[in-house]
């Protein structure tokens, strides 16, 4: 008897986790099919911004050079690389952004992800690959207006790097 008087409860919640209202339709701040035109449009430029290991290092500490790490404040201090400023990227707004590399959108920014070291292990766990946030970091700061993107495109391990933590740095 429990069995009859609970079957119409589990119909209730399974019926409730479809949209009884309908289709939904997209909110104007949430706009996919313009992420993914920026995206292709971006491409190309990315895959002309990869720079290996050594002229990524000798350019991102040239004068009016921003290196910029968008992983999380916690993985930063963890360890990242001497002289890089952090920015996580779930706080990137046009002022945020504005804030940490300046006015002039045109300065040169040269980023890098957990991706680019093979440690894997914190503060640099892989992510899946279609995942690194170079990738959205890149596409972003193109979307923000900030063109001068390089990107480091080679895997190496972080001892390779000028590696530091907060305690160092």
């Amino acid at each position: 008897m429990r069995l009859i008087a609970i079957a119409p409860l589990l119909l209730w919640a399974a019926a409730g986790t479809a949209n009884a209202e309908g289709p939904v339709e997209p909110s104007d701040q949430v706009d996919y099919a313009g992420f993914a035109e920026l995206t292709e449009n971006v491409a190309e430029l990315r895959s002309e911004r990869l720079l290996g290991r050594d002229e990524f290092f000798q350019r991102a500490t040239s004068a009016g050079a921003l290196l910029l790490d968008t992983r999380s404040a916690a993985a930063f201090a963890q360890g990242h690389i001497a002289g890089a400023v952090n920015l996580p990227f779930s706080d990137f707004t046009a002022g945020k952004l504005r804030e940490v590399i300046g006015e002039d959108r045109n300065r040169t920014i040269y980023i890098y992800c957990n991706n680019n070291f093979s440690d894997n292990e914190p503060p640099v766990a892989l992510k899946k690959a279609p995942l690194a946030l170079n990738i959205p970091t890149f596409i972003n700061l193109v979307g923000y207006g900030y063109t001068n993107v390089w990107e480091l495109g080679e895997t190496l391990p972080t001892e390779e790097a000028n590696w530091v933590t907060s305690e160092t740095n």
